[in-house]
């Protein structure tokens, strides 16, 4: 129990620490307490994270402060999530970091929650009464945790711009495609200067040669999953498809390679790599790679590169398989922060409540984080210099 009770006092003490970074962003009291109480709460053991379990854990006599802070006050979710992203660079901040972008489904009931209809949930695995939020992740050796979303809003909202206002979609917010919403989340960490080294992002994403293009123009690093149809420019042909580049390859081009940890162990492929694009600057390449199933070898997927010529195609596969990376940050935020635990409907409401379980996901993050430097330290054989790491946090 003292352990438990440490721990709590641990995260209880990071969120004070991150909360005092946006405090600013609420023009009185009240709001300013009430996030804390929020996030306090989500991070909380309990067993649902709705308005009244959330106000009975901060004490309130019934949900009404709760739902003002998620509703009614004015306060601008994207300045606060601006302070967010910054706590994450500076505790996490890598230069070799990867971008990730996925959506995830939050199943509703109901016609009247902002963006919602039976649409397909990868979640769910299946078309379901949902709303599908499109999120950025952040990943490092050190941690990974969510840094930016959007909620997607189907052509059937926006196409009915009376229902839009009624969920507190503003007229000037019309229709954007999910890779849309990648690109201009990208571009914003970009902006920010937010330091990482690659993109990526699963086939649904990486299928884009428009999204591809605009990152190689800005030099943006990336491996994109794509689909078997996809086609690239190769000596042969201006358009070859990429499932045609593999089956003449030579064995010894196979390579056997772990692209990290899965929920069942290690995840285990055989891969290759094609270079494509003759044309190109001498410091970089472009590659097609195929991760073959070991244990059914029909089944093949595919990815697209942008590097540095000097890029081996172990640094490939570890980038390939970092996408995972973000359905771990989903998996956890949802079981440990709450972030498919809400109850809004407007479209305000809906980034407010992810702003703030994406600020707790952040902290405990940054603990865990703490916690690996220190198990590190003690493990690590004393090192000659005494200097201290620059990324060390205090």
């Amino acid at each position: 129990m003292g352990g438990d009770l440490a721990d709590v006092r641990l995260w209880a003490g990071e969120l004070d620490v991150l909360h005092e970074r946006f405090v600013h962003r609420f023009n009185r009291e009240e709001p300013r307490q009430s996030a804390l109480a929020y996030m306090r709460g989500l991070v909380a053991p309990l067993e649902r994270k709705n308005g009244w379990t959330l106000a009975e854990e901060a004490g309130h006599s019934g949900p009404d402060r709760i739902h003002r802070l998620l509703n009614r006050i004015e306060w601008d979710a994207d300045d606060v999530l601006d302070d967010v992203r910054d706590y994450v660079v500076e505790h996490l901040g890598d230069s070799g970091a990867v971008l990730i972008v996925d959506d995830t489904g939050f199943l509703k009931k109901g016609i009247r929650s902002a963006g919602v209809q039976r649409q397909y949930s990868g979640t769910a695995g299946r078309t379901e009464n949902c709303q599908i939020g499109v999120f950025l992740a952040y990943a490092t050796d050190r941690g990974r945790t969510l840094i930016d979303r959007r909620l997607y809003l189907p052509a059937s909202w926006t196409d009915d711009r009376e229902r839009c206002r009624r969920a507190g979609i503003d007229d000037t917010v019309g229709f954007e495609t999910k890779v849309a919403m990648a690109k201009a989340m990208v571009r914003q960490a970009i902006a920010e200067k937010v330091p990482f080294g690659w993109v990526t992002a699963d086939a649904a994403y990486g299928y884009s040669k428009g999204w591809r293009f605009e990152l190689e123009q800005a030099d943006v690093f990336h491996v994109m999953a794509t689909t078997r149809h996809d086609t690239v420019v190769t000596r042969w042909s201006i358009d070859h498809p990429v499932h045609e580049l593999f089956p003449g390859l030579p064995r010894q081009k196979w390579k056997r390679r772990s692209c990290g940890e899965g929920a069942h162990g290690r995840r285990i492929y055989d891969w290759a790599r094609v270079e494509v694009r003759p044309w190109h600057r001498e410091d970089r390449r472009h590659w097609v790679l195929a991760r073959r199933s070991v244990s059914r070898p029909e089944e093949i997927s595919y990815y697209i590169a942008y590097c540095p010529a000097d890029t081996t195609l172990d640094e490939l596969i570890r980038i390939a398989g970092s996408r995972w990376a973000v359905e771990e940050c989903f998996q956890s935020a949802k079981q440990e922060c709450g972030l498919d635990d809400y109850q809004v409907r407007r479209y305000p409401g809906w980034h407010r409540h992810m702003t703030l379980a994406m600020a707790a996901h952040a902290c405990l993050t940054v603990l865990r984080a703490r916690e690996l430097d220190t198990e590190k330290a003690e493990t690590d054989p004393p090192s000659s210099s005494t200097s201290a790491s620059p990324r060390s946090d205090a």
